[in-house]
């Protein structure tokens, strides 16, 4: 089950953009809680605890316990708002969830015994194509990650949700067979494999060329050889000059 945290927050008595930069410059996180049927509460969080969460995998799949003034109210982080200059945390969102509630949450895929593929040995890349798969599961059964051994893998052999053993009571969002990872030939064997394929291409022309122009009957001449002068030709110019005899002197 994914790792419960506890973030301390304080009550906000105004909503809107210019109580939320009030916050801002009292050093906190402007933030709220909703869910549950009840009604939204505005919260405040220190920056320095939601920075250090923030950093870790997951965050967004674990349970925050919120202390606000000496009540604890559990919640799952829904979304946070970044500053686009110093991507640091402007807003957050917290659900409130109870026993037996049912939630959707991403959840990090961490790749295990890579070293034991054959593929990867073989110099094969491990291409990642989800790092988190959203799953819908009980509240009190959230798995703080999803762990796939590539053991036995070969290069071009690829994982699917199908061949991932998911946690009980837990289920993908997706109904199709979608692609987790696959092990990608390294770049030479494919360079080597498309040259390969093009001199293959090229060769097949050339023998389909020869073989049409055979049968056309337009065989060519061999390289190299000269074409026999006509029978009762002149001679050469030069050839003729040097048979004359000079003229006699007087």
């Amino acid at each position: 089950m994914a790792e419960t945290i506890t973030l301390r927050a304080e009550a906000r008595d105004r909503a809107g953009k210019g109580a939320a930069r009030a916050a801002r410059r009292a050093g906190r996180v402007p933030g709220v809680l909703y869910g549950e049927g009840k009604p939204a509460t505005l919260v405040s969080v220190d920056p320095r605890e939601l920075t250090r969460e923030l950093h870790k995998p997951g965050f967004f799949a674990r349970l925050v316990n919120l202390d606000l003034n000496g009540t604890t109210h559990r919640s799952l982080p829904r979304d946070v708002q970044y500053d686009p200059v110093t991507d640091h945390p402007l807003h957050v969102d917290f659900l409130r969830v109870n026993a037996g509630t049912t939630v959707t949450v991403a959840v990090p895929v961490v790749f295990t015994n890579q070293e034991t593929s054959p593929g990867i040995r073989r110099g094969g890349m491990l291409n990642i194509v989800r790092h988190e798969i959203d799953l819908v599961c009980p509240v009190e059964a959230i798995p703080d990650r999803i762990t796939i051994s590539l053991d036995g893998f070969e290069i071009g052999d690829s994982v699917h949700i199908t061949n991932v053993k998911l946690p009980e009571g837990t289920r993908p969002t997706m109904a199709r067979n979608f692609t987790v990872a696959s092990i990608a030939a390294p770049t030479a064997v494919r360079d080597e494999q498309v040259a390969a394929a093009q001199a293959a291409t090229a060769a097949k022309s050339a023998a389909d060329a020869a073989a049409a122009a055979a049968a056309a009957g337009d065989t060519p001449a061999a390289p190299g050889a000269a074409a026999a002068p006509a029978a009762g030709a002149a001679p050469a110019a030069g050839a003729a000059a040097g048979g004359a005899k000079p003229a006699a002197k007087k």
